[in-house]
């Protein structure tokens, strides 16, 4: 399927979920630049994923415009690892190998390379279908950074889906 396809596809489905047209955001300015203020390896890393990620035992995320965020303990064997996500087709890849939409085990090999200096307790995952631009603004970042904050991560991998 051509990227156009998929996007005629994609518009065609939410429409008849009773979505209004999507409204693609437009930043209107340049995020701040934020340097590190400390170097890499001694960094504590955060991550987050849009890949609707959860542990076993956790609640899946409901498929329509769920803002929840779940919080993932960054020493989660990968077998426990799940993932609920609306676009069902984005998944099996990472069914296979988790690291592929969580990278976990990467992050852990960076700390004992001494590349990172650790990683926070906690990771983090939402699932990335909120078509709204206001939700995701109001709601989805103010916790996620919240939540990095109470984590007191240097810096936070961000891994979209």
């Amino acid at each position: 399927m051509s990227t156009v396809e998929y996007m005629r596809t994609i518009r065609e489905k939410y429409s008849k979920m009773g979505y209004a047209p999507y409204g693609w955001h437009e930043a209107t300015e340049a995020p701040p630049w934020t340097p590190l203020a400390k170097p890499l390896s001694e960094c504590r890393v955060g991550m987050m994923t849009t890949a609707g990620t959860y542990v076993a035992g956790q609640e899946a995320y409901f498929y329509k415009d769920d803002t929840s965020h779940r919080p993932i303990p960054s020493n989660t064997p990968v077998e426990n690892l799940r993932f609920s996500h609306l676009t069902e087709n984005y998944l099996p890849d990472a069914r296979r190998d988790p690291n592929c939409a969580f990278p976990i085990e990467p992050l852990r090999q960076l700390v004992d390379e001494g590349v990172i200096g650790g990683l926070a307790d906690n990771f983090f995952s939402c699932m990335g279908a909120v078509y709204s631009k206001r939700r995701v603004d109001e709601e989805v970042a103010p916790a996620i950074y919240e939540a990095f904050a109470k984590e007191g991560v240097d810096v936070a991998y961000l891994v979209p889906l």
